[in-house]
Order: C-alpha cells, then sequence, then structure tokens
C-alpha cells in the first residue's frame, strides 16, 4: 500500500489555468497571520483572501489548506480556485502552513487554527460572516481541515473556542495515518514520518478518526475512484467511526477521478463538484444583505 499525495505537474497545471478575469473579484495577498516565533516555535506565515467584489452582503467563508504529503505546496498555486469561489459568493481564504520535515504536524495544526483564528476576527472586514467559517483542504490539507475541526486542543492552546461551522475533505489523506504507518512499517525518520515522527502516538493523536465526538462540527467528504488506494481505505475507516454522530454524512464519490484532478476539477465553474459545496456552504444562513 502507497501513500502519494501531489505529483510535480500540479503547480504547471495551476498556473496554466490561471485567469484575469477578476473584475469581480477583491483580492488581497500576502497578509501575515502569524508572526515569526508564534507559541515559540513557529514560522511566520501569510495567506491570501479573495472576496466577492459587491460588499452589500455578507458571505459564507472558506479557508483552504493546501496538499503536498506535509511537506511541499504553497498557496500561490491555488490562486485560480480563490478566484472561482470569490465569483461564486464565497469568501475564499489561502493560507501557508510550517512543512516537513522542518515542522511536525502538530506545528502544521497549530498554524492551520491560528489561520482559523485570523479569519474569525478579521474576515468581516472583506465582507466575510465571522459565523461561517468553513475549513477545506486537498489531500494533505484535507487531514489537517479534519484534524482541527475535531480536535479543540489547538484552539485552547489560542484560549479560544472552535469557530469552524464545517469541513470540505477533498480526497483527504490520513484520516487514520495511525493505522497507515503502523502497517507501512517504514523505518525511523524517512518518508511521512519526517512530518508524524516515529513515535505511534503521536500518530494516533494527529488522526482524526481517534478523535471523533457528538460536538463535532459537520463535514462533507469527497473521494476519487482512481485515487491513491490508501485514501479511500482510510477515509472508509473514518465513516465508519463518524456514523455513530451522523449516520448519514455527506459523501461523494467521483469513480472516474485520480488524486490530483479531484482539486483540478475545481478550475472548471460547471463543476458538479462546486454545486455540492456551495449547497454544503449554504445549508445555514448563507448569503446575508448587510
Amino acid at each position: 500500500m502507497k501513500i502519494i499525495f501531489l505529483s510535480a505537474w500540479i503547480p504547471i497545471t495551476l498556473v496554466f489555468f490561471s485567469s484575469c478575469s477578476l473584475n469581480r473579484v477583491i483580492r488581497s495577498m500576502d497578509i501575515t497571520y502569524m508572526e515569526e516565533g508564534f507559541l515559540g516555535e513557529l514560522p511566520e506565515k501569510q495567506l491570501n483572501v479573495f472576496a466577492p467584489r459587491n460588499q452589500k452582503y455578507t458571505y459564507p467563508v472558506m479557508l483552504f489548506i493546501h496538499g503536498g504529503s506535509w511537506r511541499s505546496g504553497k498557496k500561490e498555486l491555488y490562486t485560480r480556485i480563490g478566484n472561482r469561489f470569490a465569483r461564486r459568493k464565497v469568501v475564499m481564504v489561502i493560507m501557508d502552513y510550517p512543512l516537513a520535515p522542518e515542522y511536525k504536524v502538530h506545528a502544521m495544526a497549530k498554524a492551520s487554527a491560528k489561520g482559523v483564528e485570523w479569519v474569525k476576527k478579521n474576515i468581516a472586514d472583506y465582507g466575510g460572516d465571522p459565523n461561517q467559517i468553513y475549513v477545506s483542504g486537498h489531500s494533505a490539507g484535507g487531514h489537517l481541515s479534519a484534524l482541527i475541526a475535531v480536535r479543540d486542543e489547538y484552539f485552547d492552546t489560542l484560549g479560544i473556542d472552535n469557530p469552524i461551522a464545517g469541513a470540505v475533505l477533498i480526497d483527504p489523506a490520513g484520516l487514520d495515518m495511525y493505522s497507515y504507518l503502523e502497517q507501512a512499517n517504514n523505518a525511523p525518520g524517512t518518508s511521512h514520518l519526517r512530518a508524524f515522527t516515529d513515535d505511534p502516538q503521536v500518530w494516533k493523536d494527529t488522526s482524526p478518526l481517534y478523535h471523533l465526538h457528538a460536538e463535532m462540527p459537520p463535514m462533507m467528504i469527497m473521494v476519487g475512484g482512481r485515487t491513491e488506494p490508501s485514501i479511500p481505505i482510510g477515509v472508509e475507516r473514518f465513516r465508519e467511526a463518524y456514523k455513530p454522530f451522523d449516520p448519514q454524512p455527506l459523501y461523494y464519490f467521483q469513480k472516474r477521478k485520480k488524486h490530483i484532478p479531484m482539486i483540478v476539477q475545481f478550475l472548471y465553474t460547471p463543476s458538479r463538484a462546486y454545486r455540492w459545496v456551495l449547497d454544503f456552504l449554504n445549508q445555514k444562513e448563507g448569503v446575508q444583505k448587510k
């Protein structure tokens, strides 16, 4: 069983589909959400905000956490997707976070929670509703989104309540990283152990499956039928553990999609995946007039 989350050509794909059709979007780039030395260990990191130009309304917010096997990726690759969501009445926030091997998965989750905290405090200035904050991510980003959605401890570290209204997991990796790494039996310090360490307790502590609870926000999961083999295995384990809390969680299986096309599809506005996500984001208040 192998676990691979992004290939080298995704930057080329996303940049190729970049667009200058921005007249309906306000872009605010490279905003520092975390200062150097935060919590005594984290580096300075930035995020980008994509907001609908019409500021007469308050919009739902989605914070997107990129994939890249916990060791690569950057927010700039997803500018096109930020523009597209903003044009469809969502305030889209795309963040960078610390990467392995210099930083470990707990640090990534703390940074992700810090990004959510920044959104809660500041997003009203961009037309976003601070009471409708959703997190989303592809691959490793889906793992981090699920982790901070179900583990309030990361927000306890910041001294705030968990403000996440829901999570959109796009072909998420690592939902049961404990079982995966235990079966993989990697040599110490190799592959994903550079992010998850050699400690099985850390694997379990950072696997969302083991932290589900009755008060967690709702989740929507999308999985490709031709994705990496480890992803559907972990997702099915996660869904079984999730059923006692929600017998019918939102789940979409795209049988022809491989792993990277699961995120690339969001470059195409008519994609049915947009309808699924927008329906999920708007299931509560939706767009509200100021």
